[in-house]
């Protein structure tokens, strides 16, 4: 390792590795913290930071949760045969049952909500506070600025959507996934089915039905001042962005949807009529490709990156243009530097892998990891995780860091630049019977 590199690592916590650990180890958002449950016994213990909590009759499966500030800890414990919630050591009510998956902190981290069940009635439960009963609730959200809730919920034979404790008009289904509030948290849009047809409710109104619309692709643009989906009528499909109807295609690549950062460009793939895929960038088609993915702009909504694939080989468009072709591009791996000039991304085979930055291959590995790359601030240094033998190491600039047996990532990030010059992440190193897990913290000089 250079001597410009220097390595600081703080001890979280050693795990003994002959206990029973009743799941992985969760990192918190900034990468400082560690939790986990293990059995000890009949019971099962949350660990935060080397810091063990109270033994209960069980822990709901994947319900250990930081909060997104990465100060607090929430997870469903079981006392007897009702479970509870509880936040950083204080237990919530009972109930007869607590929805596995929605347990959650808001935005701000200041509140907690989840979806309980009492007999066969399903509610909302946002701070201790219940609010109406249903057959079902689906889809809890938060807004943006932590202020505001909505949900789906189903009484009888009809399901609406309920906001800030309001409830909607009724339909006969509400899309799975399609409630979302704007950025300013101040407008909200959903998909409904009614009878044959479906159509998008925005800010309470509802727009024109269609035969269709596509899964995942509802968004808002950063601004919050305009909304973008797929509608399809008969076989075709098309992408509707202010009400206004595109061009239409066979199809239109799911979750692909996307508004620049500047609110004004828009992005998707779609397929044409020979089972091909074009990115259409602001209405205009691109080149073609057996398939297409990762569409994303640059932080200056000037330029556009995406994988451009045919047959066996896949490449990085930028700006339309496409680069060296490889055997594959680690998915998601692409991204622009922060002053939108630079260009990185995982390539490579198997057991053969490196990082092109402004097309220049770096070091090959038998791994590149996910949670990187990541530009510094300044757009001046790339960092990744990479995997040799049996460690893994961070590379800075084809730096090389020092050897772990594993590097962790929280809410899928797992380097963080806290400077132009310096970053964190958290590691673990195999020591006898236990695992240390460490938070190191590098500089450059």
């Amino acid at each position: 390792m250079s001597g410009d590199r220097t390595t600081h690592e703080h001890l979280i916590v050693r795990v003994d590795t002959s206990t029973r650990m009743a799941g992985p180890l969760l990192v918190s958002p900034d990468c400082s913290r560690t939790a986990y449950v293990y059995q000890a016994g009949d019971q099962q213990v949350v660990v935060v930071d080397d810091v063990e909590g109270q033994a209960y009759d069980g822990i709901g499966a994947d319900s250990l949760i930081f909060s997104p500030d990465s100060k607090k800890v929430a997870y469903v414990a079981l006392a007897g045969q009702k479970p509870y919630v509880v936040v950083d050591g204080r237990p919530g009510a009972q109930h007869d049952a607590i929805i596995a998956g929605t347990l959650m902190f808001s935005p701000d981290s200041r509140k907690v909500a989840y979806v309980a069940r009492s007999g066969q009635s399903q509610y909302v439960v946002v701070d201790e506070h219940y609010e109406r009963l249903y057959d079902a609730v689906a889809n809890l959200v938060f807004s943006p600025d932590s202020r505001r809730t909505a949900y789906a919920a189903i009484y009888g034979d009809q399901q609406m959507v309920v906001i800030d404790g309001v409830e909607s008009s009724k339909y006969d289904g509400v899309a799975d996934g399609s409630i979302l509030f704007s950025p300013d948290s101040q407008r909200l849009a959903y998909a409904t089915i009614m009878g044959n047809v479906q159509f998008v409710v925005l800010d309470g109104s509802e727009g024109k039905s269609y035969d269709g619309l596509g899964a995942g692709n509802l968004v808002f643009s950063p601004d919050s001042r305009r909304v973008a989906y797929v509608a399809g009528s008969g076989e075709l499909q098309f992408v509707v962005v202010d009400g206004v109807e595109g061009r239409r295609y066979k199809g239109i690549a799911p979750e692909g949807l996307t508004f620049g950062p500047d609110s004004r460009r828009t992005a998707y793939a779609a397929i044409s009529a020979d089972d091909r895929q074009v990115v259409v960038l602001d209405g205009q088609s691109g080149p073609s490709y057996d398939s297409t993915a990762g569409i994303i702009f640059s932080p200056d909504s000037l330029r556009t990156a995406h994988v451009g694939i045919i047959g066996n080989s896949q490449t990085v468009v930028v700006d339309g243009e496409g680069g060296r072709s490889y055997e594959g591009i680690l998915e998601g791996s692409c991204v622009f530097s922060p002053n939108s000039r630079r260009v990185a991304y995982a390539a490579g085979s198997d057991n053969d892998l490196f990082v092109v930055v402004d097309g220049v291959e770096g070091h090959h590995y038998e791994g590149i990891f996910h949670g990187g790359c990541v530009f510094s601030p300044d757009s001046e240094k790339l960092a990744y995780i990479a995997g040799v033998e049996d460690k893994v190491l961070v590379v800075v600039n084809q730096n090389e860091g020092y050897h772990y047996f594993s590097v962790l990532g929280g809410s899928g990030r797992s380097i963080i630049f806290d400077s132009v010059d310096s970053f964190h992440y958290i590691a673990t190193k195999a020591e006898g019977d236990k695992m240390g897990v460490y938070v190191v913290r590098e500089t450059f000089h």
